[in-house]
């Protein structure tokens, strides 16, 4: 991969994550998995990187019994601001704090599936969700399909994004592709913050597993698939649908 170190400071520093709901907002992907818990009679519900919270307390407000797990302290800081974080249990960590748990539906939502990079981790988290589901119980992910080039769409540094009414005043985003080595994307994010002219970069890194080894390792997993939807639209998925969704039985 590129030489460039990640950081994934988007995730860390606070002042990124305070940007983070500004820049990903509630919107259709959300509503989505919303809509998910609904249809599927979920009633306990655990939200694997769970972030800042946004969808974790929107489900607490719907009347859901939430947890929340997030490895990083800054995000899960933010969660337990928001309104209705009270009701929501909050765990520091990954897949391995599932250990214990029992839920209706586990969720991992905003491509967290992506950040699984090893096949030993992937392949725990897989069996970890299976354990910690009850019989019947759904894991329910996303996961972008790769394009060429990748992300088609994001602002670029000649095309920026820009954001009026943040935390910092008007911030500027766009995104730098450094390299594509088989199923990884490594990439920089961008954060020009107008009033101050501080510039910050987030160095991330996702993999793109394809629709047949997704669905290869959750037969592996013993789980059954359900669905896979192609759009937050709820049609089904398609060979040049950007995403693919998966709804995933035990």
């Amino acid at each position: 991969m590129s030489t460039t170190e990640l950081n994934d400071i988007e995730f860390s520093d606070p002042r990124l994550v305070a940007l983070y709901d500004t820049l990903n907002p509630f919107g259709d992907d959300s509503e989505f998995f919303c809509q998910q818990a609904e249809k599927l009679s979920a009633k306990t519900i655990i939200d694997l990187g769970c972030g800042t919270g946004l969808l974790t307390c929107e489900l607490a407000k719907r009347g859901y019994q939430m947890t929340g797990i997030e490895p990083s302290d800054a995000m899960l800081a933010v969660a337990r601001s928001k309104p209705h974080s009270g009701q929501v249990t909050w765990i520091k960590g990954s897949f391995e704090q599932m250990e214990g748990l029992q839920a209706d539906m586990i969720l991992m939502t905003s491509h967290v599936a992506q950040f699984f990079f090893e096949e030993s981790e992937w392949q725990g988290m897989l069996r970890a969700a299976h354990q910690a589901l009850k019989p019947g119980g759904y894991l329910v992910f996303d996961i972008r399909r790769l394009t060429v080039p990748p992300f088609i769409g994001w602002p670029t540094e000649d095309n920026r994004r820009r954001f009026e009414d943040t935390a910092a005043g008007s911030v500027e985003w766009w995104f730098n592709l450094l390299q594509v080595k088989g199923e990884r994307v490594r990439y920089e994010l961008h954060y020009f913050f107008v009033r101050s002219g501080e510039k910050m970069v987030s160095t991330n890194e996702l993999t793109f597993r394809s629709q047949e080894e997704i669905v290869r390792a959750l037969s592996e997993a013993d789980f059954k698939i359900e669905t896979v939807y192609g759009d937050w639209d709820g049609s089904l998925v398609t060979p040049t649908s950007s995403e693919m969704i998966f709804v995933a039985k035990k």
